[in-house]
């Protein structure tokens, strides 16, 4: 064999190894990312989880359409992490919690699963479900803060992630003012897992978000108001604060 063939056949061994390598770190990266979305979503491989749904008003079976888009995203996240879901509606949902991961989409007038979670996981949190119109109209109030809706301006969506114990499955909670909130909210988590990962890890939070100009920018425009955990997990003080949408 000549000098050249020898280190002809040696550099192609080398780019080998070299690639070889690469692959490898790059399959252990993509893997332990996975993993760590797993475990932050509560979607082990070829785990079931539950997508729990309202109903449109005054459509029976029927669903809003952005609420629709919120359970497309939520399903594309699901099948990225080797899970499957079952779609239920709301009231149908006569379960306890904890054995499968929930995702539970829908504000408590639509949403009867929602509100049984809100009275029994966010003590903290109120929200006028009175049909009448007016500015305090979905409002929500959490702990001693009242937060009122400016409908296509400005408008709030709660966004949790709470569990029952260390060995319980996670619940999520997209409960907003309007149903494009929601997707909002599920648009939000998922664009956003990774900071909310390192920041809160696998534990329980609430955070309280805004929807900017939903009626001009859809549900892409979103402002992190504040973590309220502590104050939606506590029972809520009998004289609130009021907040205009726009403050």
């Amino acid at each position: 064999m000549t000098d050249d063939v020898r280190n002809i056949v040696l550099g192609v061994i080398a780019a080998g190894i070299s690639a070889s390598l690469g692959w490898l770190a790059r399959t252990y990266l993509w893997r332990r990312g996975l993993r760590r979305r797993q475990a932050f979503f509560g979607l082990p491989a070829n785990s079931e989880c539950l997508l729990v749904v309202n109903r449109y008003a005054g459509a029976e079976g029927a669903v809003h359409r952005h609420d629709a888009f919120a359970l497309l995203e939520l399903s594309a996240l699901i099948k990225d992490c080797g899970a499957h879901a079952q779609i239920i509606t709301h009231d149908t949902a006569q379960q306890g919690f904890g054995e499968r991961t929930e995702y539970c989409v829908g504000g408590p007038t639509s949403n009867q699963r929602m509100a049984a979670h809100l009275r029994t996981l966010l003590p903290g949190v109120r929200i006028n479900v009175e049909q009448d119109p007016g500015p305090d109209r979905v409002a929500f109030q959490v702990g001693s803060e009242r937060y009122r809706m400016e409908p296509g301006t400005a408008e709030y969506v709660l966004l949790a992630r709470l569990t029952g114990g260390q060995e319980s499955r996670p619940v999520f909670l997209f409960c907003g003012q309007r149903a494009i909130t929601n997707q909002a909210a599920t648009r939000y988590v998922v664009r956003n897992y990774d900071k909310l990962r390192r920041k809160h890890g696998n534990k329980s939070f609430c955070l309280l978000l805004k929807v900017v100009n939903s009626q001009a920018y859809g549900p892409d425009v979103v402002e992190l108001v504040g973590d309220v955990t502590r104050e939606a997990q506590s029972p809520t003080p009998s004289t609130p604060v009021s907040h205009r949408a726009g403050s």
